[in-house]
């Protein structure tokens, strides 16, 4: 991956705006912050582009973190005007929650890119099929638990996102709704849990990577940052065309629809590894 001239630039911006467009459609299309989808596009975009193979996971992680910073704290700010953020949960989860995202990004940046690839195919492979079997009808309480519980579920959530480049929607939505919170309240909620992990989660990632030698030009440590100015902008003017037939779906058939993406995913990881 050679950056250092404007003509090597030409089919970079290309593949990665290709790869935005896709991602942000697929992020309209099923309600979700993308990073679920971001990480295997950027995997399979700096495969392609020649980036070293020992590091091009942990791009695709870090840079995937870093694109959901703005989106996350935009969400948040929208969720909070609504009133319908439970801003209790995320006061107690401050620490909890960044705690668990700043280890997720350090385990991720000592462990190998095959490593790393097989946590992320068992954890999309695992969420596949939550998404495919549904709504759980089990509960587990009327409430939340008390505090020890309730900030060992935030740490477990930002380790598990870290190492995904999530924001952790999907985990937090599970959990809230598991002891009786509105799936309402449980999305805007995740929209704050998003912010407490990406911050953190960001700066962990730049710091894990910095000065690695495998690392392509304009990295921040894990972060990428020529990908992130390209697919940031490109992913969120995509977002709306997926949004539009998404409405022309029921949930059940976007659950379906992102647990088969998903548990493709985790496919094409698994396959990876042989």
């Amino acid at each position: 991956m050679t950056l250092q001239d404007g003509v090597s630039l030409i089919p970079l911006i290309v593949t990665l705006l290709a790869a935005a467009a896709a991602a942000g459609f697929l992020a309209g299309l099923f309600g979700i912050g993308g990073g679920a989808i971001f990480v295997p596009v950027l995997y399979q975009t700096f495969e392609s582009l020649g980036v070293s193979h020992l590091v091009s996971m942990h791009l695709a992680v870090g840079s995937s973190i870093a694109i959901i910073v703005p989106t996350s704290l935009r969400s948040l700010h929208s969720h909070l005007k609504r009133d319908v953020v439970d801003t209790a949960l995320l006061r107690q989860w401050i620490i909890a929650v960044p705690l668990g995202a700043v280890a997720g990004a350090f385990l991720a940046s000592i462990a190998s890119s095959a490593e790393l690839r097989a946590i992320f195919a068992v954890l999309a492979f695992t969420l596949g099929l939550k998404m495919l079997i549904g709504r759980l009808s089990i509960q587990l309480g009327e409430d939340l638990p008390g505090g020890i519980g309730r900030s060992l579920a935030g740490f477990v959530i930002g380790v598990l996102s870290a190492l995904m480049g999530i924001g952790g929607g999907v985990l937090n939505n599970t959990f809230m709704t598991l002891y009786g919170r509105p799936i309402h309240q449980a999305v805007a909620t995740s929209a704050g849990v998003g912010a407490l992990i990406a911050v953190p989660g960001l700066l962990a990632y730049v710091i894990g990577g910095w000065g690695d030698a495998a690392l392509p030009p304009y990295s921040l440590g894990f972060v990428n940052l020529f990908a992130v100015a390209v697919v940031a902008p490109a992913s969120i003017l995509a977002v709306p065309l997926g949004a539009s037939l998404a409405h022309k779906l029921s949930r059940r058939q976007l659950e379906l629809g992102f647990g088969c993406f998903l548990l493709t995913v985790a496919i094409r990881f698994a396959w990876s590894l042989l």
